[in-house]
C-alpha cells in the first residue's frame, strides 16, 4: 500500500457514505425551511481522490460553479468545499430572495449571503452528525466565499500538507417537483491524522449493533 494513499474497503466506504447521508438528511430538513418545500439531499457516489488529481477537478468544477469553503476544527482537521451551479443559484434566488434571475454564477451580495447561509446549514448539520456518530469534538468554522482561483489556496494546502486526502462526494439536491434534480458537488478534505482517526473509529465500532466490537 502506498504510504501517501489511504484505502477504504467497500464496506468502510458504505459506512462513511451512510454517515454522510444521515448528516445530510438533517441538513435537508433545515434547508427545506429556507427553500419552502421538500428537499432531498443524498450522496450517490463517494470517491477518494489522490491530492495531485484534486486541483484539476476543482478547477474544472470552478469554471461553472460558485465555491463556498468552510473549515472543520477541533479533534478533526479539515475543510469542506461546496459548489453551487447557476441552476442552484437561480432556483434559490427565486425561492428565497424572490429574485427572477437567469441561471448564472455572477452573483450579487444578497445571493452570496444566501449561499453562505445554506452552506453553513449543510456543513453545520454534517459536522454535528459526524461529531455524534464518531464521538468527536468538532465544529464548523463560518463559511467564506473564496475570491480568485480557489485551486491556488488548495494548492498551498496540498503542498504544505501533502498528506491531505480529499474525500470527494457529490450531493444530489432534489426539490419537491422531481424535475429539479441538481448536482451539488461537495468535497471534504481531511488531513492524514484525521482520516486515520475516522477509519480507526469505523474499524473498531460495530455499526450494526451500535456497540464497540
Amino acid at each position: 500500500m502506498n504510504n501517501m494513499d489511504l484505502h477504504m474497503t467497500e464496506l468502510e466506504r458504505d459506512v462513511v457514505r451512510e454517515i454522510l447521508n444521515i448528516g445530510l438528511a438533517r441538513a435537508a430538513d433545515s434547508f427545506a425551511v429556507i427553500a419552502q418545500e421538500k428537499v432531498l439531499l443524498e450522496v450517490p457516489s463517494l470517491d477518494l481522490v489522490p491530492g495531485t488529481g484534486i486541483l484539476d477537478r476543482v478547477r474544472d468544477i470552478e469554471q461553472n460553479h460558485v465555491p463556498v469553503q468552510s473549515d472543520i476544527r477541533g479533534e478533526f482537521n479539515g475543510t469542506t468545499l461546496m459548489f453551487f451551479s447557476g441552476l442552484h443559484i437561480q432556483r434559490l434566488s427565486k425561492v428565497c430572495l424572490r429574485m427572477n434571475t437567469p441561471p448564472s454564477t455572477q452573483i450579487d451580495e444578497m445571493q452570496e449571503s444566501l449561499l453562505l447561509e445554506i452552506s453553513n446549514i449543510i456543513t453545520g448539520a454534517l459536522v454535528t452528525q459526524l461529531a455524534n456518530i464518531l464521538k468527536a469534538k468538532i465544529y464548523g468554522a463560518p463559511p467564506i466565499a473564496p475570491r480568485g482561483d480557489i485551486a491556488t489556496s488548495l494548492h498551498n494546502l496540498l503542498l504544505a500538507q501533502p498528506l491531505v486526502q480529499p474525500l470527494i462526494f457529490s450531493v444530489i439536491t432534489q426539490f419537491s417537483d422531481k424535475d429539479n434534480s441538481v448536482e451539488l458537488p461537495l468535497m471534504l478534505f481531511f488531513d492524514r491524522p484525521t482520516f486515520e482517526k475516522i477509519l480507526d473509529i469505523i474499524r473498531t465500532y460495530d455499526f450494526l449493533n451500535g456497540q464497540p466490537s
